[in-house]
């Protein structure tokens, strides 16, 4: 069986910019976990002291607290950097920008309306920064019983499906006086679901390697298995079930932007181990 990895996958560079910096701060904890591999977290715990904290009122003056990649809440920022804590802010910029454009349209008297999980982090920071309040959906669906101002600002979450979100832009745009669509949605992203996309139309059995609570792999494992029936989440290689493999000529694989380099070998490696 050949083993062949999508074109563009793993660590995106605001992870690699965030990493970087948990490296560069020993000592320090993350506000909420920096990136969502829990391995990779185990790693900056053993390997340079970063640990995690979970409520940002138990940091005292003078502690390191390190902003996780995808923010947080606006007022939870500002009671940290007031309360004395030393903040390092590794917020990935594309995710910086979204946050920056719901203050700038609520401000001018938009409706903001966000395309994303109201329950992932990253959603939680953004629409924090709507001065005047923000709604968010996941689909049409959610739109049509909402009462909105004749503009609109429409955001996307970074690691949404760019379809998905022109099916809300289609679905806004002819029905209200203005709408103002930005594309959030980061590059990195865009271009591992295309390569995603492009291998599981040739692939026999596809894994897709990343956390299980990671929305950008769980938008890979959904398009990987919309093309190939036997797809698989998995967030190491201790998940692999041979069985898998039985009569399959190519195995495709992907990873999630927080997926670091070493678990997506230890992966290929064991595949590898157990065909041959």
């Amino acid at each position: 069986m050949k083993i062949e990895l999508a074109e563009s996958y793993g660590f995106c560079f605001g992870v690699k910019r965030a990493i970087k910096i948990a490296e560069e701060n020993r000592n320090a904890a993350t506000y909420g976990p920096l990136i969502h591999n829990s391995k990779e977290i185990a790693r900056l715990d053993s390997d340079y002291k970063v640990g995690l904290v979970e409520d940002f009122t138990t940091f005292q003056p003078g502690d390191k607290a390190i902003v996780r990649t995808h923010g947080i809440v606006k007022d939870e920022l500002k009671a940290l950097k007031e309360s004395g804590v030393d903040v390092v802010d590794a917020t990935c910029p594309f995710v910086t920008k979204p946050q920056e454009i719901t203050q700038e349209m609520s401000e001018a008297g938009y409706s903001v309306v966000i395309f994303g999980d109201e329950k992932h982090p990253e959603i939680k920071g953004v629409k924090s920064y709507a001065t005047h309040g923000a709604v968010v959906v996941t689909e049409v669906e959610d739109l049509e019983e909402l009462k909105l101002h004749e503009r609109i600002a429409l955001i996307a979450q970074t690691t949404r499906k760019v379809e998905d979100y022109m099916k809300i832009a289609n679905y806004l745009i002819p029905r209200y006086k203005e709408v103002r669509v930005f594309n959030t949605i980061c590059n990195a992203t865009f271009e591992n679901q295309d390569a995603a996309r492009k291998l599981s139309k040739r692939a026999d059995v596809m894994i897709i390697i990343g956390g299980k609570n990671s929305s950008n792999t769980k938008q890979l494992f959904n398009i990987a298995h919309e093309n190939c029936p036997d797809s698989y989440h998995i967030e190491d290689e201790n998940e692999i079930d041979m069985s898998w493999f039985e009569g399959k000529e190519l195995c495709g694989i992907s990873a999630g932007a927080s997926t670091p380099d070493w678990i997506i070998q230890n992966v290929v490696d064991a595949i590898q181990k157990g065909v041959n």
